[in-house]
């Protein structure tokens, strides 16, 4: 089984009923969560026990990426059995700002972390390939391969070059369009995920990272109307065979 099941799709803070950003991707019984933003770690659990997650990979500090890693490094942290530390990958202001938040708990006790963006890992599985993104604060964008699949993640960083090698023939390229049409050096708008999309021959596109309150047909329609490929637009728990 190869699935990819969406936690959250709401940029900067959650609307009721939905969750900041956040995936869980299974492949053939891997589980890798892929950002856990603000009210993710519920809907996580919902979707299995969070103590049998083989690794999690978080794209940068703010906290609608990483808020809810505190929660799962609790959860951890104080569980009946400990067990082994979950391998975590993510650029180091994330473990600043997480571990602010937990004073008296370590959370190298819980995770075994890498750094990023950095050279190609290995996951179980999964090959790990990341490459630094325009943004506010260090972002790693990601490709995560394995055979028969490609998946691409911009997160909330801006358009760059790299964008185009990190989905090249992705399978599935998620892409968050905080911004219907306007351009931002930091932020990717509908536009740009269609045209990045289209450049690097994904085959299929996710729209995530939703403004609050925003009209979520509009980035889709525009999307649409400029990219080939097939588009969707993520909902909470929305699960897509991969």
């Amino acid at each position: 089984m190869r699935t990819l099941t969406v936690l959250g799709t709401c940029g900067a803070w959650p609307e009721p009923g939905r969750a900041a950003s956040g995936f869980l991707l299974d492949y053939d019984g891997f589980r890798l969560a892929l950002d856990l933003g603000y009210a993710t770690f519920p809907r996580l659990a919902a979707h299995g026990d969070p103590a049998l997650l083989d690794a999690v990979v978080i794209t940068h500090e703010h906290p609608d990426h990483c808020a809810d890693l505190s929660a799962l490094a609790r959860s951890r942290y104080f569980a009946p059995q400990r067990g082994p530390r979950l391998p975590l990958y993510c650029p180091p202001g994330v473990i600043a700002r997480v571990q602010a938040m937990e004073p008296t708990e370590n959370l190298n006790d819980v995770f075994d972390i890498h750094p990023l963006p950095a050279a190609t890992h290995r996951i179980g599985p999964l090959r790990l390939d990341t490459a630094r993104l325009p943004h506010h604060v260090p972002h790693a964008g990601v490709r995560l391969s394995a055979p028969g699949l490609v998946l691409a993640y911009s997160g909330d960083a801006g358009p760059a070059p790299a964008l185009a090698e990190l989905a090249a023939g992705a399978d599935l390229f998620i892409a968050g369009t905080t911004l219907p049409d306007q351009s931002d050096p930091d932020l990717l708008s509908a536009a740009d995920a269609a045209a990045w999309a289209e450049r690097a021959g994904a085959r299929r596109l996710l729209l995530t990272h939703f403004w609050p309150g925003s009209d979520r047909t509009r980035p889709l329609a525009l999307v649409r109307a400029r990219f080939t490929g097939e588009v969707l637009a993520a909902e909470e728990d929305m699960t897509l065979a991969l």
